[in-house]
């Protein structure tokens, strides 16, 4: 990305007026917006400045995480292989794999972490990335003798964190309940789960993230098994098949590697099609609705050893949530919102796992397996007196909620800006009595909502930003922080462009000079995301 050079700022109130650096800033806006025309959109250019964060890690295509990896991949080329595993990977530094991307991808070109698969976000498309690029290695020039030497010799061994505190060592708490986020005639399936700490002693912060192992259905389990023709009591690995069905391995979607060993135990047109399969190309249409029991229908014929068939599935991931609770308020206690989106699989409606798991069928008083990913980056300020405002639709509202929660709690005095939004006010208001109290106690100073389908167009949380742009403007201007969570692919990039164009029509600034500003919040960290 070319640097851009901004024009000088209009300068309406004096510099010798008596005013501080802030107000003077707020001023100069206000004045200029008053005169301004409406911004303009944002070039392509100036777009992906945006999105990159000005000139922070020029050129580095693995930080929009809302492009098709095709792209991704394609501005990676010519970069070194460890880069370009890096750009494979989905969702930046959500921590699902133990790692953040740059460690990740550096272990595997390192040849310290063998799996492959741990990019929870990026799915079979990563995992098959990630493997053709661990064939190049072997095939890349070999390192300068000078490079050897300084490589160590044998890989430090790995320190194990105390339970709860790394996916590699998870902790058990127990489940407390659940309750419905959504009313009526609502299009969605939001719940509020609670889970009990205090017995294995975790805490944390704000902005922190939960990481929850769940269960396989057992009935799903126990089909699994009959499919293979085995006994569920079968030993593999120490353990029972079912154990190993139930807790250790994923039964959806089915691996690549699963097509592959199925293709070594058949031959013809059935050979054929696995063997296609597993290279990603789907023959019969179906690839995409294929769990691991459906495989097993798919191919009645064949019917793998325990062992072997154990051996060609990927581990069960954790699932991370961001936690919308405040140890600080509830100490011991700790708060999820989790949506539940159906999708159809093997012709049939399902939940994803977690959330079947969540949502379906753990009870009050189960032990489940879970541990604290600590945030990256996506924290209150350290000063407490820093207003902030949080743009959070859906389900983003939860760390969101924890943040209030915390401020509540500790006696912070900065102000507190709320932008929510869903599809409903009727149905999909969130927490809509807690945040209402909050409103009425003066903790939420302001509390700004956008209901997508309550009108005959459609209306977002970007739209209600740019309503209230001036006063937006006026809390950046004393020093606001800006956080924004949810969803990747649209909302973030519009709240963002959003942003801009308030910057622009009333801080008194070009677009170009917008959106370097922007930028420059996000290097001083006054501008976070979590977004997925």
């Amino acid at each position: 990305m070319n640097q851009i050079t901004p024009p000088p700022k209009i300068e309406i109130i004096p510099s010798s007026a008596p005013f501080s650096e802030a107000q003077r800033s707020w001023l100069n806006g206000f004045f200029a917006g008053l005169l301004s025309d409406a911004p303009t959109p944002l070039s392509a250019e100036q777009g992906a400045a945006v999105m990159d964060g000005g000139d922070v890690d020029d050129g580095a295509p693995w930080h929009d995480q809302t492009m098709p990896i095709a792209d991704r991949m394609k501005l990676a080329e010519g970069r070194p292989l460890r880069r370009k595993m890096m750009a494979a990977m989905a969702q930046q530094d959500c921590g699902q794999c133990g790692y953040n991307c740059n460690d990740y991808s550096d272990a595997i070109a390192g040849k310290t972490e063998a799996r492959l698969n741990l990019c929870v976000p990026g799915g079979k498309e990563t995992a098959r990335m990630l493997k053709s690029l661990y064939e190049e290695l072997d095939k890349a020039p070999a390192a300068s003798p000078s490079a050897a030497a300084a490589a160590p010799a044998v890989a430090a061994p790995a320190v194990v964190a105390e339970p709860g505190r790394s996916r590699d060592n998870p902790a058990p708490a127990k489940f407390l309940g659940r309750y419905l986020l959504n009313k009526g005639q609502s299009e969605k399936e939001t719940w509020h789960i609670d889970f009990d700490l205090s017995g294995c002693g975790l805490d944390y912060v704000v902005g922190d993230s939960f990481g929850i192992f769940a269960r396989n259905d057992l009935g799903n389990v126990d089909q699994v098994i009959a499919l293979l023709g085995a006994s569920h009591t079968t030993k593999v690995r120490g353990k029972t098949l079912r154990e190993v069905l139930l807790d250790d391995v994923s039964l959806a979607p089915a691996p690549d590697s699963l097509f592959e060993l199925i293709s070594y135990l058949t031959g013809g047109a059935q050979r054929e099609k696995a063997r296609a399969l597993a290279q990603g190309e789907d023959p019969d249409g179906d690839a995409t609705t294929l769990d691991v029991m459906a495989v097993l229908q798919k191919f009645p014929n064949v019917r793998p050893h325990p062992e072997a068939f154990v051996e060609a599935l990927e581990a069960l991931q954790p699932r991370l949530y961001s936690i919308s609770s405040s140890h600080n308020a509830t100490p011991g206690k700790l708060s999820l919102t989790v949506d539940c989106v159906r999708y159809v699989i093997n012709k049939r409606k399902r939940l994803g796992l977690a959330s079947t798991f969540l949502a379906e069928r753990i009870q009050p008083g189960d032990e489940v397996k879970v541990y604290v990913q600590k945030a990256h980056g996506f924290a209150l300020p350290e000063d407490p007196k820093i207003p902030i405002i949080m743009i959070g639709p859906g389900t983003g509202i939860a760390p969101f909620r924890a943040f209030l929660h915390d401020r509540r709690a500790t006696g912070a005095p900065g102000k507190n800006w709320l932008f929510f939004g869903h599809q409903r006010s009727d149905c999909d208001f969130f927490y809509q009595d807690e945040l209402n109290a909050m409103k009425t106690s003066g903790l939420l100073t302001r509390l700004s909502l956008a209901w997508s389908r309550d009108g005959d167009k459609k209306f977002y949380v970007q739209d209600r930003m740019r309503e209230v742009g001036r006063e937006v403007w006026t809390w950046l201007a004393e020093g606001a922080n800006v956080y924004i969570c949810g969803d990747a692919k649209r909302m973030a990039k519009d709240v963002e462009r959003a942003l801009v164009d308030i910057v622009a029509q009333f801080g008194a600034r070009s677009t170009d000079e917008a959106v370097l500003f922007v930028a420059e919040l996000k290097k001083k960290g006054r501008f976070q995301q979590d977004v997925y």
